[in-house]
C-alpha cells in the first residue's frame, strides 16, 4: 500500500509546492493551504505522515505540530524550515529540514519515519487491521483486539458496504453452531465501536442493519 502523505503549504509565488515532486515518487498526497484545514480533515485523510512546509506558510509550525501531536500522537511529522531559522522549542516534528534540499532528500527523510510494511495487514478505507499483532488503526485512533474482535473485524472487513448476517458473525466468531443466543453479539460490537469509531455512541463504520446483522461502511 502506497504510503498516504498530508501535506501542510501555503501558496506563495517563490516557493516551489513538493506536492508534483512527491506524486512522482509514488506517495498519495492530500494538499491543505494551512493548520486549521488540517486539523479539519486530519482524521477523514487518516495519513500515514504530515509534511509541514512552515516555510511556505511563514511560521514556525510549532503550533501546527503541537495541534497534531495532540490529535493523533503517534503520526510522524517532517518540518520543513526556512534556511538558517531558529528550531522550534518543544515537541514539534519527528524530523527537521531546513531549505534548501532536494526532493530526494526530503524522500528519504520520508522513508526514514515511515513505519515498516506491516505482515499479515488488511486495509479497508480507513481501517487497517494487523492480524498478526492484533492491533487496529483507524482515523486516528489505534487499539489492541482480543482474537475473537479480530475475527469479528476480520469478516466484515472482507465483506465491506455488505450486510453480513449475525448468524455468520456468531457462527464463525464463536466457532459453534448455537445461534439461538447472539446478545453477546452485540457486546462484542459495541467493544469493536469504541475500538474504531470516533463516535461510538453514532457509529459511522460499524452499521446495525437491524433484524439482519451488520455492515462495515467504508
Amino acid at each position: 500500500m502506497t504510503a498516504k502523505i498530508l501535506l501542510i503549504e501555503g501558496k506563495r509565488a517563490s516557493h516551489t509546492s513538493f506536492s508534483p515532486g512527491l506524486e512522482k515518487k509514488g506517495f498519495r498526497v492530500e494538499s491543505v493551504p494551512n493548520g486549521s484545514a488540517a486539523l479539519a480533515r486530519l482524521e477523514n485523510i487518516d495519513p500515514d505522515l504530515v509534511v509541514v512546509d512552515a516555510a511556505s506558510l511563514r511560521s514556525s509550525g510549532k503550533r501546527i505540530c503541537e495541534s497534531i501531536h495532540h490529535r493523533m500522537d503517534h503520526l510522524p511529522i517532517i518540518l520543513i524550515l526556512e534556511g538558517g531559522q531558529p528550531t522550534p522549542d518543544g515537541k514539534t516534528g519527528e524530523v527537521l529540514l531546513q531549505l534548501p534540499f532536494t526532493i530526494q532528500k526530503l524522500v528519504n527523510r520520508i522513508k526514514a519515519v515511515l513505519p515498516p510494511p506491516e505482515k499479515d495487514l488488511l486495509h479497508v478505507g480507513p481501517v487497517r487491521l494487523n492480524l498478526q499483532q492484533r492491533q487496529v488503526r483507524c482515523l486516528g485512533k489505534q487499539a489492541k483486539l482480543t482474537p475473537r474482535l479480530v475475527t469479528l473485524l476480520q469478516i466484515l472487513m472482507e465483506k465491506p458496504g455488505q450486510v453480513v448476517e449475525r448468524e455468520e458473525l456468531f457462527i464463525k466468531a464463536w466457532d459453534t453452531t448455537y445461534t439461538e443466543d447472539t446478545r453477546t453479539l452485540d457486546v462484542h460490537m459495541s467493544w469493536l465501536r469504541k475500538a474504531i469509531e470516533p463516535d461510538p455512541a453514532n457509529p459511522r463504520l460499524i452499521i446495525t442493519v437491524r433484524g439482519v446483522g451488520y455492515r462495515l461502511d467504508v
